[in-house]
């Protein structure tokens, strides 16, 4: 089945062409506004070289995505979400982790609201 064609980076005056929302060079930029501004300083703090390695762990025992790999399909994980996030009390226990594909990571965060549909409190 063909892919998608490529569409256009969401960056301003950016000419490049993407499968995602963003080029590669853009996304970098995107994690790192996000990291600083949007996401929790409290749960940023849990993010350090100890969860790198238990991510790492998990990835090698889990390579595929979990939701995809139940349907039948095999794609490489990218993302190691917790279930429970740290911000409402989850930990890094691997109970409380899934190797998602980019897509059912997006998905995830999409149907909860919990990162791109956040409201802006001023």
């Amino acid at each position: 089945m063909p892919t998608k064609p490529k569409r256009p980076c969401s960056h301003p005056m950016c000419p490049n062409l993407t499968h995602g929302r963003f080029c590669e060079e853009h996304q970098r930029q995107e994690n790192k506004r996000y990291e600083k501004y949007d996401r929790n300083p409290i749960v940023r703090k849990r993010y350090n070289g100890q969860w790198r390695k238990i991510r790492a762990r998990y990835v090698k025992a889990h390579p595929y995505c979990e939701l995809c790999f139940k349907e039948g399909y095999m794609k490489q994980v990218e993302e190691v979400h917790h279930i429970t996030p740290l911000s409402e009390g989850g930990t890094h226990n691997k109970e409380n982790l899934i190797s998602l594909c980019q897509s059912c990571h997006a998905r995830i965060h999409a149907k909860n609201g919990s990162r791109w549909n956040k409201k802006k409190e001023g």
